[in-house]
């Protein structure tokens, strides 16, 4: 049996029934799955362990994979943990023997690692206005010309990721967040994608009046495949994101027609990275490698190592030896060192000793408390309250009042409180008697 978020409520009744009842012997499911009333369940096998969608944010707040060890560990069934990059934590866990260890150390059959490469864009960039460097075109022409197949990655949807006015330098954001709106050229619409907002591109800035003056800034995957388009006319080109590809039959087509060979060159975003096989694919291109560093999340170099070394894997998976094309232009960081040279542990190694040092997770513990009000006033009001009612704690630093990094979503400010506690803390309880001192 099948369990995910678009069967319908009858389908869902019938799984749940055959589940019950014993009938179905191997559910494959999303993380729900693990909630299912099995009769007798004894193994769980969690593929792609690493992947941060285990994580669920809304309403219950669980981890997926953790779930399943658990009830791994209260039912004393085996659970495994399958992952090519697997998380640090679970490394972690290794290392300290709470888990046991299988190695794969080749592929399937004579499938040979790709591989890596690096293009410095300081040094090899592209003419202005166009985001595929010299030598990754040539590369992708080389393909074309020996009736081999290019994948162009590029894990950003849309055409542009920001629009702003060339007179006044107006920048277009959502009216109830502070984010940019995403420009998405095939439908002419401008997209806010943390709150669903859309509207259609305006023919003139709403700031300044100036007709025409709304340019786009930087690449998505629609302005990859525009370039694309420009370069390799003759080329059989796909575009794969969940804009084009909304749902499960258009997504199957596209990836069926990729791997019979009906397409040249694919451009895709994450959708790519993991699972599917493409027997004449034999370069991949990363358009923006430095992407996912961006921004304040600790573990930006394991995911950005993790999501690459995937979605480089998808390339020389027959006997043609495969190539991955990295453009970054922080050639010197340790994550794209690790990727050049294929070592995941030395990287694993070298992340964990900086996470012990600063005793970040999985060597200490982390928690948000987020405060939401469209009252500022209220809101900075009750984050003063919450910061004149924290006490002194071993073993707790408490990290602020500061505005959340999209501050405001959905028409609410945000500020949050970062708790760090050591592993032998329970940051819950504490927690939980800081709260107890406000009356929001």
């Amino acid at each position: 049996a099948a369990w995910h978020s678009d069967l319908t409520a009858a389908a869902r009744r019938r799984v749940w029934r055959r589940v019950g009842e014993g009938q179905a012997r191997l559910v494959i499911g999303a993380r729900s799955a693990l909630f299912l009333p099995y009769k007798n369940l004894s193994l769980i096998i969690v593929d792609e362990e690493h992947e941060a969608a285990y994580k669920q944010e809304d309403g219950v707040i669980y981890h997926a994979r953790d779930m399943a060890v658990a009830r791994g560990a209260r039912g004393g069934f085996p659970v495994i943990l399958a992952s090519a990059t697997p998380s640090l934590e679970s490394v972690v866990n290794v290392e300290q023997d709470r888990y046991g260890l299988v190695r794969l150390t080749s592929r399937f059959g004579a499938a040979r690692l790709p591989k890596v490469s690096l293009i410095d864009m300081r040094r090899e960039g592209p003419d202005d206005g166009r985001w595929i460097s010299p030598r990754l075109a040539d590369a992708v022409a080389e393909r074309l010309s020996s009736g081999e197949q290019s994948l162009l990655f590029i894990n950003r949807r849309g055409y542009a990721p920001l629009t702003l006015c060339r007179k006044c330098g107006h920048r277009m954001k959502s009216p109830h967040a502070d984010t940019w709106l995403v420009e998405h050229r095939f439908e002419n619409r401008l997209v806010c994608h943390h709150t669903g907002f859309s509207m259609p591109k305006p023919p003139a800035c709403p700031a300044c009046r100036a007709v025409g003056s709304l340019a786009a800034c930087g690449p998505g995957v629609e302005r990859v495949a525009e370039e694309a388009l420009m370069r390799w006319p003759q080329a059989r080109q796909a575009v794969l994101s969940s804009d084009v590809a909304s749902s499960p039959a258009q997504m199957r087509a596209i990836l069926d027609a990729m791997e019979s060979g009906e397409i040249d060159i694919l451009i895709a975003t994450q959708m790519v990275a993991k699972g599917h096989h493409f027997p004449k694919l034999t370069l991949v291109g990363v358009v923006d490698a430095d992407m996912g560093l961006a921004g304040g999340d600790l573990r930006a170099a394991e995911r950005t190592y993790q999501l690459l070394s995937q979605v480089a894997g998808r390339a020389g998976r027959e006997t043609r030896a495969g190539e991955a094309m990295l453009q970054t232009y922080l050639p010197d960081a340790a994550v794209f060192a690790a990727l050049e040279s294929g070592d995941r542990d030395a990287f694993l190694e070298a992340e964990a000793e900086g996470r012990a040092a600063l005793g970040f997770p999985p060597y200490g513990r982390l928690a948000v408390v987020t405060l939401k009000s469209r009252d500022e006033k209220r809101l900075n009001e009750a984050a003063a309250a919450h910061k004149s009612a924290l006490f002194a704690a071993d073993g707790v630093v408490v990290f602020g009042p500061a505005p959340a990094p999209i501050y405001r979503l959905r028409g609410e400010a945000r500020i949050r409180f970062l708790v760090k506690t050591r592993r032998d803390v329970s940051i819950q309880a504490f927690i939980a008697s800081w709260l107890q001192k406000i009356k929001p």
